[in-house]
């Protein structure tokens, strides 16, 4: 009988963590919306990210991370972009600009660098709103991804925090 309560006070406070809806994410210190996700993105599970995905055609990976209360006052977006490759080898910022993602300076940053000896090409968007930190990458072969990238800044680019 206890065990039918506890069910029931599970399904109506919608206990069960994080979750994606759509192209809502809700978890349990950050909630937002990003933009459309092509069908070819398949989820998958990458350590430190509250969203992956794997882009077969384009043989590339796609993470997304937020995080409340840590870094995200004081810290420049060049500093925390330049924090998520530090166990990188032969990093070359192939261009770097200052955008606005809902309502807010980010900035987007392309570069190639190596992790144990492997070339890897990068799309790193970092946003900075109301004390969270928002990453979000594009991870793939050196050689040119230009569709990949292409799905992957509309979906950044559709993000916006929700309540």
């Amino acid at each position: 009988m206890l065990a039918g309560f506890v069910l029931i006070a599970c399904v109506l406070t919608a206990c069960g963590g994080p979750v994606l809806e759509g192209n809502v994410y809700r978890g349990d210190d950050v909630a937002f919306r990003l933009g459309p996700r092509p069908s070819a993105w398949r989820a998958i599970d990458v350590d430190g990210a509250l969203l992956s995905f794997r882009d077969d055609p384009a043989g590339a990976t796609i993470a997304v991370n937020g995080r409340c209360g840590v870094d995200g006052d004081d810290v420049p977006l060049k500093a925390l972009t330049h924090h998520l490759f530090l166990n990188f080898t032969a990093r070359e910022v192939v261009a770097q600009e200052e955008l606005e993602l809902d309502g807010r300076a980010a900035l987007r940053t392309e570069l190639n660098a190596q992790l144990d000896g492997v070339p890897r090409k990068f799309v790193v968007f970092v946003l900075k709103k109301d004390g969270c930190v928002y990453d979000f990458l594009w991870i793939g072969p050196e050689q040119d991804g230009a569709s990949g990238i292409a799905s992957f800044e509309r979906f950044v680019r559709g993000f916006s925090t929700e309540v």
